[in-house]
């Protein structure tokens, strides 16, 4: 299953086999061999995770952070839009952002399951651990200390754990030596003015509950 450029599908995180608790509508840019990128517009509708009682998920103390019952609630993506690249067949995505004025902020590693593919679009699982590659390609861990509290509440082994960590220093080699998806001028793509804001397919989930007050997705993104 391949897209056409232009395309609007969802782009999903579950956690388990429940509904997945990050919907996010974006657009096609680039569909192949080599993977899916897509285009996140601000002003997307979208729906995110956040605790049972409406607060953030990082208003959490840590050691409860993946213990605690969650639900989700309807937002839309707030500031700069965001480039996502899921290179076919890795366990991870990468994502460009911008600042207002277009210039380049950072890229962003997101550790995360092979991406499938259905009819509304791809889902994945969220890894926890990730990489900030800032503009002079350093390269910064994120998140180690949540992906030890995702081990102590059994949500990885640390055998999976130990894998993770693996997959980082891959993709950390990867920034080394400049390869793709890094090498390809990503940094220099703009979206089309024309396009339209996806929407959110109103099947993707039953009744969800209105946004807590105050909060709302921007970038740079939370873990999913």
């Amino acid at each position: 299953m391949t897209w056409t450029p232009g395309t609007h599908i969802h782009w999903r995180y579950r956690r388990g086999e429940g509904h997945p608790e990050t919907t996010r509508p974006v657009t096609v840019v680039r569909d192949d061999e080599n993977g899916l990128v897509a285009w996140l517009a601000p002003g997307t509708p979208l729906l995110r995770p956040v605790l049972a009682d409406g607060r953030p998920i990082r208003e959490a103390p840590l050691e409860q952070r993946f213990r605690l019952p969650r639900r989700v609630v309807r937002d839309v993506w707030h500031g700069q839009g965001v480039l996502k690249i899921a290179p076919r067949g890795r366990p991870w995505s990468v994502w460009v952002f911008w600042d207002d004025d277009w210039a380049l902020r950072s890229w962003y590693v997101n550790l995360e399951d092979v991406h499938r593919r259905d009819e509304r679009g791809v889902v994945t699982r969220d890894h926890v651990l990730d990489l900030h590659v800032n503009p002079d390609r350093s390269v910064e861990w994120k998140d180690e200390d949540e992906l030890e509290a995702a081990v102590a509440a059994g949500r990885f082994t640390e055998a999976e754990a130990a894998g993770l960590h693996a997959t980082a220093r891959d993709v950390a080699g990867l920034v080394e030596s400049w390869e793709a998806p890094f090498n390809e001028g990503w940094e220099h793509w703009r979206p089309d003015p024309g396009w339209p804001v996806p929407e959110l397919a109103e099947p993707e989930f039953p009744a969800p509950e209105p946004t807590a007050p105050g909060s709302t997705a921007r970038d740079p993104a939370p873990a999913p």
